[in-house]
């Protein structure tokens, strides 16, 4: 038995009319748009997609697979395609720049994988957590508060909460605190240069 014989029994049990010659259903009428149709809006896109993507090669690639999905569509209709066009090359830009963040951060993970954090970097960063608690209380009233509230993993916004503060407020108190232990950590370390 030969395909078309086949496919005709296989989708007569289904209860499908199916025409052997184009493998598609009977009393579907399904227009087929010519590539010229579809290449007439080229140049549009191409201006369209070349603002968006900064390599001419990428706004190629990403309007040539909008063209082929158009002519892949099976249903579209001859004065939507240019709406469809630009609506999938818009698309397919934000695929590409979702692609390239997927990358960029998957390369940022490959990358910590491959430094192994020495023994003794693990024993002086730990020392160096306790030397900086014990600067924290060095800080004023809600500075000392907020830091120490962080440091316990509370966030600012919760710490406002409780304090019945704005959240402004426990920001600019976290950020002055943090401002004040890095100037402590910087005349320390010029000590130990020294």
């Amino acid at each position: 038995m030969d395909r078309s014989n086949s496919l005709d029994h296989r989708s007569s049990d289904l209860g499908i009319a199916v025409d052997p010659e184009i493998n598609k259903p009977r009393g579907e009428a399904l227009e087929e748009l010519s590539w010229d149709e579809i290449a007439s809006h080229r140049e549009r896109l191409i201006r369209l997609v070349s603002r968006r993507l900064p390599n001419s090669q990428d706004a190629e690639d990403c309007v040539h697979e909008a063209m082929v999905r158009a002519a892949a569509h099976g249903n579209l209709d001859q004065e939507r395609i240019g709406r469809f066009l630009t609506s999938v090359a818009l698309r397919l830009c934000a695929d590409h720049y979702r692609e390239l963040e997927r990358s960029r951060r998957l390369l940022c993970r490959a990358a910590d994988v491959h430094t192994p954090e020495m023994p003794d970097e693990g024993v002086c960063d730990k020392d160096f957590g306790r030397w900086l608690l014990q600067q924290v209380q060095l800080l004023r009233g809600r500075e000392r508060q907020v830091v120490l509230a962080r440091a316990h993993g509370i966030s600012t916004l919760e710490f406002a909460r409780i304090h019945q503060i704005s959240v402004k407020a426990a920001e600019g108190a976290f950020t002055r605190g943090r401002a004040r232990l890095r100037i402590v950590c910087a005349k320390a370390l010029d000590g130990v240069a020294a």
